[in-house]
Formats: structure tokens, C-alpha cells, sequence
């Protein structure tokens, strides 16, 4: 039987990286402790200040700096593999932008994996709130991103990605059985749409879902919806967190999965 014990983990991310951090390593280290083998942090994992620029004093070049060092550092002494739901890079020759992206470091601390956020949260809305991430972000001009765990292909995605069903549908394409959705999803999005996507992301690729998402209010009153959840492939809910700091965890059962496959061929049907 394949098996693999996935935990997805939620805090509300402040401006202070270091505190922040503490909060990650207590939470990872509690799920490494019940089992996990693979950890998911949720998006801006390190840092959600007052202003969006200030992810650019964060900023660090690939694999190299003290974030990213304490991170993989993080996952050697677990024994996970532990996926950082969005990190700020460092955009060569380009001050004024970074790299929203996922890092995967596996159980020895090496990093196997980057995603770079394809679809970035532009929108205004009738009540006067913008939120533009392009003034800081620089879009990812990668591929879909995927990265083998114990065995498991799994996908890689960032937050506002979840509303872009063929990103996942490619990913699935690809070979991927476990699809990762890191998340800063606010509260007033969250309560209407989080769990209905998530649960039809896991059903229209009969594949496994995790997500990660930041919970309570941030420096910038921004307020995240939390309810970070395990979906099987069937699209039940195995575990889930409520609006408060803490992780929820299961394990995804992959014959399950290829069983489910094998029975509703949709993936083989589609014709357009």
C-alpha cells in the first residue's frame, strides 16, 4: 500500500520575520512528531507587514541567504519535506520586484524544487479595495512545477492559481497524484469560494489536495480566512484547521487514488 502522511499548517504571518519563524518551526516540528512526511506552509510564509514593498528589504537570492538557509535547515532536522508556500527571490537586475515562490526542501535540506506564481491578484473592487501584486511581484515565466515525494508526484500552485483549473489540469497531465495550493486567501473570498474550489480542484483531477492558508489579521488589516484542509481525490474533506493558528493532517492513500482513476477514466474521456 503507498501511503503518504501530508500536514498543512496555518498562522497569521506578522512583520517580523523572526517571530514568524518560530511560529513555522514549532508548528513543523509538531507535525514531523504525528508522522508527516511532507509539511506545506501557507503563502508570504515568513512575512505579511503593513506595506507589500517591504518584501523587498526580505528578499534573497536562490539558495543563498539566512532564510532560506534556516528553512532547509528546518527540514534536515525534521526529516521532511518541507514546502515553503511563497518566499520572496531576489529578480536579477530588477530592485523594485521579487519572485513569489515556492521552495521545496527535501528530508537532507536540499532545495528540489521552485514555482514561480503564474497568476498574480490584480483586482479592484467596488468598495474602493485594490490589491495590485504586480507593483512588487514579477509574474513566473516557468513551466507548471512538479517534484517526486516518497514516491508521489506533486504539484505546485500559489494561492489566487487555485481559480485557473488548467494549471492543474496540465499538472495532473504531467503525472502529478498530490496537488499543493499555499494560500493567503482573505477572509471575505475565503468563507464563498475556498473550500468549493479546493474540493473541485481534488474531483475534476481525482487527485489529492493540500492547502495551506494564513489565518487572523495582518499588519496591513488584511484579514485571511484560514480553514487550511486535506481533500482526497473523491473531494471529502479528510482534515481541516478552523480560523485559529494550529495544522491539520492525514494521509493520502495513492491505491485509493489510482483505483478511483481506473474507475471514472474522466482524465482519458476529456475531448476538448
Amino acid at each position: 500500500m503507498t501511503q503518504l502522511n501530508v500536514a498543512a499548517v496555518q498562522y497569521c504571518a506578522s512583520a517580523d520575520a523572526a517571530a514568524n519563524f518560530a511560529c513555522i518551526e514549532a508548528l513543523v516540528g509538531e507535525a514531523a512528531r504525528s508522522g508527516a512526511q511532507l509539511v506545506l506552509l501557507p503563502e508570504n510564509a515568513l512575512f505579511m507587514g503593513v506595506h507589500e514593498r517591504d518584501k523587498l528589504d526580505l528578499a534573497e537570492p536562490l539558495d543563498d541567504g539566512p532564510w532560506q538557509q534556516a528553512l532547509a535547515a528546518l527540514a534536515a532536522r525534521c526529516g521532511v519535506h518541507l514546502v515553503v508556500g511563497s518566499f520572496p527571490l531576489q529578480v536579477e537586475a530588477d530592485a523594485q520586484h521579487v519572485w513569489p515562490s515556492t521552495l521545496v526542501f527535501d528530508p537532507a535540506g536540499q532545495r528540489v524544487a521552485r514555482y514561480d506564481k503564474l497568476h498574480l491578484f490584480d483586482v479592484a473592487l467596488d468598495n474602493g479595495k485594490v490589491y495590485q501584486e504586480s507593483r512588487y511581484f514579477r509574474r513566473g515565466d516557468n513551466a507548471p512545477q512538479s517534484f517526486e515525494c516518497h514516491g508521489v508526484r506533486v504539484g505546485l500552485s500559489i494561492c489566487y492559481d487555485l481559480r485557473f483549473p488548467e494549471l492543474y489540469r496540465q499538472l495532473v497531465a504531467e503525472g502529478a497524484e498530490l496537488l499543493l495550493v499555499p494560500a493567503a486567501f482573505t477572509h471575505a473570498t475565503g468563507q464563498e469560494h475556498w473550500e468549493v474550489l479546493l474540493r473541485a480542484r481534488a474531483i475534476e483531477n481525482l487527485a489529492g489536495v493540500v492547502a495551506a492558508n494564513q489565518c487572523g489579521t495582518h499588519p496591513s488589516g488584511q484579514r485571511s480566512w484560514g480553514h487550511s484542509m486535506i481533500v482526497d481525490p473523491w473531494g471529502r474533506v479528510l482534515a481541516s484547521c478552523d480560523e485559529q493558528p494550529g495544522l491539520c493532517q492525514a494521509v493520502i492513500d495513492l491505491d485509493a487514488l489510482a483505483r478511483r482513476r481506473r474507475e471514472f477514466p474522466v482524465l482519458q474521456h476529456r475531448s476538448l
